[in-house]
């Protein structure tokens, strides 16, 4: 079967799919006449306990692992288990130290920050994880020069209308060529801005998250 008829299927995403397959995850067979990927029933049935256990939190490693037999289905489990124990503990740690400073702090100018920051320090030496900023920083960045490109590129686009536009007023010329040149740099803007927009989904969630929507 086709990708599309999986995809309705398992109810997962072309890419999604994609992605599993460059993990390793999932390996369909390819017509030998066109070398179009061609999906069983067992690759539904894969993608299907993928989906599961991605819902599970589990990660990509942890299911490469399994499916290679590198640890059973029952030890994947108990350790997700484990990890996501760790994850509730660490969670009640931070809403603690958020309801304290809420109790201590009138407001933003009298924020401590130091000391605070310091008892953060103390969790992580704990073993307590907090968000990565670093990450998250990054990701924006990146966001800044995907955006300020694409504003550049439009720019571009709309000088080049008012020059055919300017030049078609002082020196008319017929209605289709005019509208073959005008064509070009319309359907530029509207695909730079869908592509934009794309991007920036992409970015602000991070490329491997997309393998997490369902």
């Amino acid at each position: 079967m086709k990708i599309n008829q999986v995809e309705e299927l398992v109810g997962i995403t072309k890419k999604n799919i994609r992605f599993y397959e460059e993990q390793g995850l999932l390996n369909p067979e390819r017509d030998p006449e066109n070398g179009y990927r061609e999906y069983s029933l067992k690759d539904v049935e894969s993608l299907s306990k993928i989906k599961l256990l991605r819902k599970l939190d589990i990660s990509i490693e942890e299911i490469r692992r399994l499916e290679s037999g590198q640890i059973s289905f029952k030890e994947c489990l108990e350790n997700q288990a484990e990890k996501l124990k760790k994850h509730q503990a660490d969670t009640g740690l931070i809403i603690e130290l958020c309801n304290k400073m809420a109790g201590e702090v009138g407001s933003y100018d009298l924020i401590d920050a130091s000391r605070y920051l310091d008892e953060l320090k103390q969790l992580e030496k704990g073993g307590v994880v907090l968000m990565d900023i670093s990450k998250e920083d990054v990701r924006k960045k990146s966001m800044t020069g995907a955006i300020m490109a694409a504003v550049f590129f439009i720019l571009l686009m709309a000088v080049l209308i008012t020059i055919f536009t300017i030049a078609a007023l002082s020196d008319p010329i017929p209605v289709p060529v005019f509208v073959l040149f005008m064509l070009f740099p319309i359907v530029a803007i509207v695909l730079t801005t869908a592509a934009l927009l794309q991007r920036i989904g992409e970015i602000k969630k991070g490329e491997a998250y997309e393998a997490r929507k369902y």
